[in-house]
């Protein structure tokens, strides 16, 4: 979000101070021999995209009463259009990116194709910017050399005699295109910056926190937390904590305690029967003879057995 709301404003000033630059350079000749050409002045005028080997003024020639035609040195040109270009071309992708992200949010982090590009371009922006910064300010440096009074000066024929005196009356103002180098290393800072965010926004950093490791240090913690853990649950009295029982002991001990139940049941059964009475009824009794003949019967027991 902070692109969004720097990054078309910052891209203005970078490009704006630079395209709009407007330099001029003033220059006076005194020639001794002759006093008509004396008190001379000489305009010098340069501007964006600072082809200066195209910029030309005329000096007089105090000996011959004429005049001659110079050029300045240097053609800057490529590294200050390459500047002004980059500047453009952030300064619309910020517009668009600041609409997407307004009005078309959904469509933006649909399929994750949104973040992955505008990821990709902000990566490529902050290359762009960087490199077209460092070349901007190398140029700036030698444009101040090329147009430096002393400098020229000495391309002027008339000045290199010593009985004639050359003086610089006006120098160029650099304020503006230094702010513009300054700019263009802010963009830098700006989008390197915002590399992080967009990456936020990408499938890549969500799919590391969805699975997150764990660091020494929060293993260290764990190990320790478990060793004081250990310690104290040693640390009890043995009133509490007894010997616990293996499984086999408890499986013995319900094995027992089964077989006792069993047993106690069988006795239980046992008792009842041996203590029940046979159920009898009295008859008549019955006389045998000595030929086992039935002589009388008196009162009979029978004996129903269980």
């Amino acid at each position: 979000m902070c692109m969004v709301i720097f990054a078309p404003i910052f891209a203005i000033c970078a490009f704006a101070t630079c395209g709009g630059y407007y330099g001029h350079l003033q220059v006076k000749v005194d020639c001794s021999a002759d006093r008509r050409q004396s008190n001379l002045s000489i305009n010098i005028d340069f501007s964006y995209p600072f082809r200066l080997q195209q910029v030309h003024f005329k000096a007089p020639l105090c000996e011959l009463k004429r005049e001659e035609i110079l050029f300045l040195d240097g053609d800057y040109s490529s590294a200050a259009q390459f500047f002004v270009t980059v500047g453009v071309f952030a300064f619309l992708y910020s517009l668009l990116a600041t609409i997407v992200y307004v009005f078309y949010q959904n469509k933006y982090l649909k399929n994750n194709r949104g973040p992955l590009v505008d990821f990709v371009v902000t990566v490529i922006f902050s290359f762009m910017w960087l490199v077209s910064s460092c070349c901007w300010a190398k140029a700036l440096s030698d444009i101040k050399t090329a147009t430096n009074p002393t400098q020229v000066l000495l391309l002027i024929s008339a000045c290199r005699a010593q009985e004639n005196k050359c003086t610089a009356t006006q120098e160029p103002l650099w304020s503006r295109l230094n702010t513009s180098a300054v700019f263009g290393f802010v963009n830098v800072v700006l989008w390197v910056g915002n590399i992080w965010f967009v990456f936020k926004e990408t499938g890549w950093y969500k799919t590391g926190q969805r699975y997150p490791t764990r660091s020494a240090s929060g293993k260290r913690s764990s190990e320790m937390r478990q060793r004081l853990y250990s310690e104290s649950s040693f640390d009890q009295p043995d009133d509490n904590f007894g010997p616990q029982p293996s499984r086999q002991d408890s499986f013995n001990q319900s094995k027992g305690d089964f077989g006792q139940q069993v047993q106690r049941q069988l006795s239980l059964n046992q008792s009842q029967v041996s203590f029940s009475l046979p159920q009898t009824y009295l008859g008549k009794p019955v006389v045998y003879d000595r030929e086992n003949k039935v002589v009388s019967q008196g009162p009979m027991i029978f004996v129903n057995e269980m």
